[in-house]
């Protein structure tokens, strides 16, 4: 390191760091190993900031996919309803059980339904 010493005409002396002295734009100097720690660092912080994003999508739940289970499509004869299709098929079953999976099935906002519409209900 460079150093130059100044001698005054005061009791005092002014010591100047050459390398101080030089202009930098940036003002700092990385070497390689700094650079290397730099693109370390902004490296993992790309990683744990997909991580974060790709939890966020759903890519790390753990629900394994519903099997697909078997159905059979029935057209809607007027005056059916959700209720009386499910009652007619659930045999020994719980009609309102049946009744709920053909709600969610068929992604059905209400029981309501329109004669002529297909439906699609679960086989147990």
């Amino acid at each position: 390191m460079s150093t130059m010493t100044l001698n005054q005409s005061s009791d005092y002396s002014k010591v100047i760091d050459l390398q101080l002295l030089q202009t930098v734009p940036s003002g700092i100097h990385l070497n390689r190993r700094g650079r290397l720690a730099r693109t370390f660092v902004v490296l993992s912080l790309a990683i744990v900031l997909g991580s974060v994003v790709s939890a966020k999508a759903g890519a790390g739940t753990d629900s394994a996919p519903q099997a697909s289970g078997s159905f059979i499509t029935v057209t809607v004869a007027p005056g059916d309803t959700v209720w009386s299709l499910a009652n007619r098929l659930a045999g020994s079953g719980d009609v309102r059980s049946l009744v709920s999976e053909i709600i969610s099935v068929n992604s059905l906002a209400s029981v309501d339904v329109a004669t002529g519409q297909k439906l699609r209900i679960p086989l147990k």
